[in-house]
């Protein structure tokens, strides 16, 4: 019986601050695994957008828990995954956790958002009471399969409510039962900090590109009280700039050639995938 993937991510957060990098699907969490990483991201956000819709719920469970299985196979990495609101009232959330956890996934995060959600760090959000989210939180609690499945209680008050509400309903979810909470759209190392102090145990802190938070380090989150820090979007970020500047590179001059040394190479690739023509090739892992 293996060790499950939430258990292997507690004992990572013991050790230290755990960074993890977003995946939107197996190849980029291969990469994250090969570079040396602990756990892995699914974003919500980001398998909206690959499947070329905005953030804001289009995204149906079954898609989602096959992109875990693909990721998490690909990987052998602890994976936390964006569940956004659990696709409905505490029913839905129980078999969402349900699923989740069956998928591979070492753990999930809940928001207090009313459906539909927006991203966390854009204006004009609407948040449940905290009974309805607490009643989420309990019914996520009581479905998993397993103690070791990570239950992360977001909260968006931050920015609708204010700080000190933040932590009221950060506090109402930790006693409900939520293992971690994840405290979206805070704008300063003093707010993660007065956070930090305002709801002690275990947290995560979100690191986007382009929102309310400044860039912070992995390092300096670590010192402010959060055991995980989660990259969304950057990769797909990074890769989609690279996608649109060769289009227009290949549309303008009818060729590739001048960019061929930005580009992974064929046997790069088959590294990556742990492959070599002509063998077999055993399904998967990441780390072989």
């Amino acid at each position: 019986m293996t060790t499950h993937p939430g258990r292997i991510l507690r004992q990572a957060m013991e050790r230290g601050t755990v960074v993890a990098p977003g995946a939107f699907n197996a190849l980029v969490g291969r990469a994250v695994a090969r570079a040396g990483f602990e756990a892995c991201y699914i974003s919500g956000g980001a398998t909206a957008n690959v499947a070329g819709v905005p953030d804001i719920g289009l995204i149906s469970l079954s898609e989602m828990c096959r992109t875990i299985r693909e990721i998490t196979q690909a990987t052998g990495l602890p994976t936390i995954v964006d569940a956004d609101t659990g696709y409905g009232e505490a029913e839905s959330v129980a078999r969402t956790v349900v699923e989740y956890e069956r998928a591979g996934a070492a753990g999930l995060h809940l928001e207090d958002q009313v459906f539909p959600k927006r991203c966390g760090h854009l204006e004009g959000k609407t948040l449940v009471s905290i009974d309805h989210m607490v009643e989420k939180v309990a019914a996520a609690v009581s479905a998993r399969l397993s103690d070791d499945f990570i239950i992360i209680a977001r909260t968006d008050a931050r920015s609708v409510t204010g700080m000190d509400d933040a932590i009221d309903r950060a506090n109402a979810y930790r006693q409900a039962g939520a293992d971690m909470i994840f405290p979206e759209g805070l704008e300063s190392e003093d707010e993660f900090a007065a956070f930090a102090a305002g709801s002690p145990g275990l947290l995560l802190a979100n690191m986007t590109e382009f929102g309310k938070t400044p860039d912070i380090s992995a390092n300096r989150f670590a010192e402010l009280g959060y055991q995980l820090v989660i990259y969304p979007l950057s990769v797909m970020r990074l890769a989609m700039k690279q996608v649109v500047a060769g289009l227009e590179e290949l549309k303008n001059k009818g060729t590739l050639s001048d960019v061929l040394d930005q580009m992974q190479t064929r046997a790069e690739l088959y590294e990556l995938l742990n492959y070599t023509p002509s063998e077999q090739w055993d399904f998967p892992s990441a780390s072989s």
